[in-house]
């Protein structure tokens, strides 16, 4: 690294959107990237979500001008004065870019940030939600000077980045016979997977949300899905991303139908499915959508030597059918003296809801253990 590093704070929108560059090389020379902190997930996603105003991008050059690392933040006002990470909730995973080819560099470098981050809080709370284990981010927490705290977030279930037989072959015999027997049904249906390119990227797109409407109507959905916001995010960053092989798109017709629509985002340690869209009909003739989407999945990762393949954010009973492994998301707060009390707030509520979820969780098995008056 030549020269000394400097850090900047980039508070423009429009200096965001001419960060892709810079930004694209920085993320790949950090192992613990996602893609949801590619430049095309969280601009389109600022695009859609952002307030004016609110930006707040911490980020270390060094003596070149080059990016060593970035910390995608913006402003809040509630419940408390806090600086988050950009993506919100329809990411799965939230953190900062380090350059960590070279762990004398990302310790300078992470250094820097941190120093970088404390002037930019100011009176607020940092709070860095849904960090995978071994996230970058955890470099900052280890530098930081003032208080700061770790407490749990949100549950990911993760299984081997390998093929469909070796997934299959980790269940137990007899459930392993009926993966196997259910594979064979798409064959004999003749359910097809097809890659999208990168320009039909956009058509696909809006034909899985079509199609993820369609398989919800009448149960409870995630509402953010069926909002506009969220589909002109989804199609503005995917495209790149599938460009630059950070996402794939599959199709799966059946005759000459398209009947269901995958999105998977790939990444060098992960590989995860995102969202996804599949015609009732497909159910009503026997086929098991969700054998069908591993499938597809584990055949992107099978050969890219990443670490884990991740079913994300949830605790679903049909992912536990595969035997995953429980990842716990972390949430890391970073205060300075004057706003240690946010972060005692902060600690306090998440102890309160947890216990809140016990409770109910507690009064929920009784009922049915018919303990119930």
């Amino acid at each position: 690294m030549s020269g000394s590093l400097r850090t900047e704070l980039c508070t423009d929108e429009r200096e965001f959107a001419e960060l892709a560059a810079p930004w694209g090389r920085l993320y790949r020379r950090c192992g613990a990237a996602t893609p949801f902190q590619s430049h095309a997930w969280l601009h389109s996603w600022w695009l859609s979500y952002g307030a004016p105003g609110r930006l707040r991008l911490v980020l270390v050059r060094d003596g070149e001008g080059e990016l060593r690392a970035a910390a995608p933040l913006m402003r809040v006002r509630r419940p408390l004065p806090a600086l988050v990470p950009l993506g919100g909730a329809i990411s799965d995973y939230g953190d900062v870019l380090l350059d960590d080819e070279d762990d004398e560099r990302a310790d300078r470098a992470a250094t820097t940030l941190a120093e970088g981050l404390a002037a930019a809080a100011r009176t607020a709370l940092i709070d860095f939600r849904e960090v995978r284990p071994g996230g970058a981010v955890e470099r900052i927490y280890e530098r930081w000077r003032g208080p700061r705290r770790r407490v749990r977030d949100s549950l990911c279930l993760e299984l081997p980045a390998t093929s469909m037989d070796e997934l299959v072959g980790r269940l137990p015999s007899a459930k392993a016979q009926r993966v196997r027997a259910k594979l064979r049904k798409l064959s004999a249906l003749g359910v097809e997977q097809r890659v999208v390119r990168p320009d039909e990227v956009d058509t696909a797109l809006r034909r899985l949300l079509e199609l993820h409407q369609l398989q919800w109507q009448g149960r409870k959905v995630t509402s953010e899905h069926l909002q506009e916001r969220f589909c002109e995010h989804l199609v503005r960053s995917v495209g790149p991303m599938v460009r630059s092989g950070d996402a794939v798109v599959t199709e799966f017709r059946l005759d000459d139908t398209v009947m269901a629509v995958d999105l998977t985002l790939l990444s060098r340690r992960l590989a995860g499915g995102y969202l996804y869209g599949a015609h009732p009909q497909l159910r009503e003739r026997k086929a098991d959508v969700a054998v069908m989407l591993l499938d597809a999945c584990a055949r992107h990762t099978e050969s890219g030597g990443r670490g884990a393949l991740s079913l994300l954010r949830g605790d679903e009973p049909y992912k536990h059918h595969w035997r995953p492994e429980p990842v716990v998301n972390q949430r890391l707060l970073l205060a300075r003296r004057r706003t240690a009390p946010l972060m005692s707030a902060v600690v306090c509520d998440v102890a309160a809801r947890s216990r809140g979820k016990e409770l109910l969780r507690g009064w929920r098995e009784r009922e049915r253990g018919g303990g119930g008056s």
